[in-house]
């Protein structure tokens, strides 16, 4: 009998593959411990967890009451790459064309379509680990072939581009980076972007950089690549309004940059998509076109990272400050003392699946580039104070060794 599935999926298997992900093994933990009736502190959460502004919310309802409004949009208005426009120049100082703009229904689906635009079969993509998978995994289908660059605290949790093999580095033909990073929190330097530019201009390597967090840095003023000369001849750059504006779930972003990246990127989206609603796009607009909306946002990030911080490190782990982003990444345990007994973990996964079951603490493992946690900033929360005294109270149970 045939079978329906493309082997990309798992062809023949695809109904019978039994693996659980980490993500589903602490959706399952969660769901145990919330029936016990405790309280988890629930620091996991990738995402804002605060209302959109009303400024969005109000101007989303009045333009999806206009019937002008009601249609598809394909490649998108020219008002909202407008609002990008000078968005871009206003908070990065990044000079754009709107012909240079193009909106994105997320970075999810945006990174998809670039692996489309992009990727032959045997053609080599650069991404780094731990990170967002979405693009390496639609590399693979296509038939290429993911390099993968280990994010170390040795080297700033930065890409070795120096390291990579000249064989691999002849047949790269994209540079996907990440910075405000997720999940490290590291912060890339103007010195590494310049370094990148001139490298990929030398190897004929595109950059597609996610700049999904590159709004919140907390404080000084935000970093985009494309602010730097000759960055616009190799890269794009994509940004969100999930993260910096609580716009989660509203699927609207957009891409900018190289105008013959942004267009192959526009050839494949039409083909892909009708584009996103409109009163969307006016809404975010009239969201980009406020200075300062999302200031007091960033400043509570900015106030829970130097709490969190010092409640983590006080209990013993190795926690590297962030200066942008709401993520803070900490080195997990090996050994601990607990209720007088040593108890050994062999991985980040193992020592937060304990950590959430017998302390209730929620946060994310990664054991790609060693063995590391990620602590969310946008966990819900009515009392900051309350909530940081509980961790702390917690955390007080164990030792680490």
């Amino acid at each position: 009998m045939k079978t329906w599935f493309a082997e990309r999926i798992g062809g023949k298997d695809f109904l019978t593959q039994t693996a659980i992900y980490k993500f589903e093994k602490i959706k399952r933990l969660k769901r145990q411990v919330l029936q016990t009736g405790a309280d988890i502190l629930d620091m996991g959460i990738g995402e804002p967890s605060e209302m959109a502004y009303s400024v969005s919310v109000e101007t989303l309802g009045r333009e999806a009451g206009l019937l002008e409004n009601n249609g598809y949009t394909d490649n998108g208005s020219e008002a909202f790459r407008a609002a990008v426009v000078d968005y871009m120049g206003r908070t990065f100082a990044v000079q754009l064309e709107t012909a240079e703009v193009l909106h994105t229904t997320g970075t999810k689906s945006a990174l998809a379509m670039f692996a489309l635009a992009c990727i032959n079969p045997g053609d080599v993509a650069l991404t780094t680990v731990p990170g967002y998978p979405v693009f390496g995994t639609h590399v693979q289908y296509l038939g290429g072939e993911v390099y993968t660059m280990p994010l170390l605290e040795s080297n700033a949790f930065l890409p070795d581009i120096d390291s990579i093999d000249p064989k691999i580095l002849k047949r790269a033909k994209v540079l996907l980076l990440n910075y405000p990073n997720n999940p490290t929190g590291a912060c890339a330097s103007i010195e590494f972007f310049q370094k990148v530019i001139v490298w990929a201009k030398k190897h004929s390597i595109l950059i597609i950089h996610d700049a999904a967090y590159a709004a919140l840095y907390h404080d000084q003023r935000p970093l985009s690549l494309l602010s730097l000369p000759g960055a616009k001849e190799v890269a794009v750059e994509l940004h969100s309004m999930s993260k910096a504006f609580n716009m989660t779930g509203w699927r609207i972003g957009w891409v900018c940059g190289n105008k013959t990246i942004v267009d192959a990127y526009g050839y494949i989206k039409q083909n892909t998509d009708s584009g996103q609603y409109l009163p969307i796009q006016n809404a975010a607009a009239k969201t980009l076109s406020m200075p300062d909306l999302n200031t007091a946002t960033i400043a509570r990030y900015k106030e829970r990272k130097d709490a969190l911080l010092n409640i983590l490190n006080a209990a013993g782990f190795s926690t590297r400050d962030t200066a942008a982003g709401f993520f803070l990444y900490a080195r997990s345990p090996g050994v601990i003392s607990y209720r007088g007994q040593k108890l050994t973990f062999a991985s980040a996964e193992h020592f937060s699946l304990w950590l959430l079951e017998n302390l209730h603490i929620l946060c994310v493992p990664w054991d790609e580039a060693g063995p590391y946690l990620r602590f969310s900033l946008t966990f819900p929360s009515a009392n900051d104070a309350s909530f940081f005294q509980t961790l702390t109270t917690r955390l007080q149970t164990l030792t680490i060794l």
